[in-house]
């Protein structure tokens, strides 16, 4: 199956009216948008500006200045006569949308360019109806350099938004005859992130993956290093962590062990946290200072390539790869996918207010003391006010029998200290399909949830 229509512009309904709000005002709009490379940070503003007179510019590694100066003569001719500054060129552009992409690359080529924008914008843009739109792929420069307290344009920004990749519901308009079985294999590769959904233009999934995988240009090689290179000096290091993290090491002095970096990793931790690569979970039931957390990737692509394409990059570069080493254990590997949908949809249920109120999902590991046994358990929900408790399994299988699982969840359940005398359980099971639901379990409330209850919150018809 090919598609024809990969590049129609997909949801993202929220955000355009934000920008377009913003657009509309009479008064000087500084908005600031941000998000991890591929994630469609471009396409989501000009789609906003489609229609309207606008200046877009796209910032080089070098001569900045010249290259926006020359850019503009094309419908400016005036502008000519300005001094190659950034103030004096600002000056012909007052009332004007002007969309900056890549900002951070003006600012690795000029460290005074910040104080500059400051300054235009306090002294020649605030009173004015300008729209200065700032673009950046580089979470960690946007944040530290753009956004943070220290930042001379810190308080000058009048809309700030961290775009982030779609949600599962949301990627089946990229894919309008995919079954939902499907969806989940493609989530698990492409995650969110509209440029990779938008790169797989025929089904079945294994089959683009396949021809992909085989091409000499296939961006599969080279992508996980640009997205490393723009953002940290130092990617190696950055790599190696990832690369332990992905293959299981979870635990902090794990991946301390596995790298053997000098000095601390925690900062290298932090900054892969920051720019939402990794994330660190404790148990829902401990603080977040809990020496009991561990470490996940938490960009689907990310995961997907350094479990599947790094470790076999040898064999694909010399055009050898079977591409039966990824389908043997795909769906061991979906099961995890397949924890963070459920999650998803746990949260879609809260706010239609087809399950209870839960404020808080996570999940919940530990000891079995008597047995000396290490238990997990997928998603715990709770409710701090009413002492409602949720426990639920995520089963990325078939015919599931609901009876099994619901007496495997009580056992672990007696393991969660948490107002054990207080409060009231129930539990929620996931598969693809169950051989046997229920509905409760020793007084407590069982939800059972198949693929075809996950498919209803989708966006698209099946």
């Amino acid at each position: 199956m090919i598609f024809s229509d990969m590049k129609k512009f997909v949801d993202r309904e929220e955000e355009i009216k934000v920008i377009k709000e913003r657009l509309k005002s009479k008064n000087f709009e500084l908005i600031i948008i941000f998000g991890r490379r591929r994630v469609g940070k471009t396409r989501l503003v000009l789609e906003c500006v489609k229609g309207s007179d606008y200046i877009y510019y796209l910032a080089a590694e070098r001569n900045n200045i010249s290259k926006f100066k020359s850019q503009i003569e094309k419908s400016i001719p005036v502008i000519k006569h300005a001094k190659e500054d950034w103030e004096a060129i600002f000056n012909f552009l007052k009332d004007k949308t002007i969309i900056i992409d890549e900002f951070p690359n003006i600012l690795r080529e000029d460290r005074t360019a910040l104080a500059e924008f400051q300054r235009i914008v306090d002294t020649s843009l605030i009173n004015t109806k300008t729209k200065l739109i700032l673009l950046g792929s580089s979470i960690s420069m946007m944040k530290s350099k753009i956004l943070s307290y220290k930042s001379p344009l810190y308080g000058r920004s009048t809309s700030i938004l961290e775009l982030k990749p779609l949600k599962f519901n949301q990627i089946g308009k990229f894919f309008r005859n995919a079954d939902i079985e499907e969806l989940i294999k493609i989530y698990g590769f492409a995650g969110g992130v509209p440029f990779y959904l938008q790169k797989i233009n025929k089904l079945p999934f294994f089959s683009w993956l396949e021809e992909e995988i085989k091409k000499v240009d296939s961006f599969l090689r080279y992508e996980t290093d640009i997205l490393l290179r723009m953002e940290f000096e130092d990617y190696y290091t950055y790599r190696e962590i990832l690369e332990a993290i992905a293959s299981g090491k979870t635990k902090l002095n794990e991946i301390r062990e596995y790298v053997k970096v000098k000095g601390e990793i925690t900062k290298y931790l932090k900054n892969l946290i920051r720019v939402g690569f990794v994330k660190r979970e404790v148990p829902i039931t401990k603080k977040m200072k809990s020496k009991k957390g561990k470490y996940y990737v938490k960009d689907n692509f990310l995961k997907f390539w350094f479990r599947f394409i790094y470790p076999n990059i040898s064999s694909i570069e010399e055009r050898i790869f079977d591409i039966n080493l990824i389908k043997e254990s795909y769906n061991q590997y979906l099961g995890f996918i397949f924890e963070e949908i459920c999650k998803e949809f746990l949260v879609e249920m809260i706010r239609k207010k087809k399950i209870p109120y839960f404020n808080k999902i996570g999940k919940e590991w530990g000891s079995i003391r008597e047995k000396k046994q290490a238990f997990e358990i997928d998603i715990v929900a709770l409710n701090e006010k009413t002492k409602e408790i949720l426990f639920a399994e995520c089963k990325w299988q078939s015919k599931v029998n609901a009876l099994k699982i619901a007496k495997e969840l009580a056992e672990k359940a007696k393991e969660v200290q948490w107002y054990n005398k207080e409060r009231k359980e129930g539990f929620a099971i996931f598969a693809k399909s169950f051989s046997k639901r229920i509905e409760e379990f020793e007084g407590r409330k069982v939800y059972c949830f198949d693929l075809r209850d996950l498919k209803k919150t989708a966006k698209k018809k099946f």
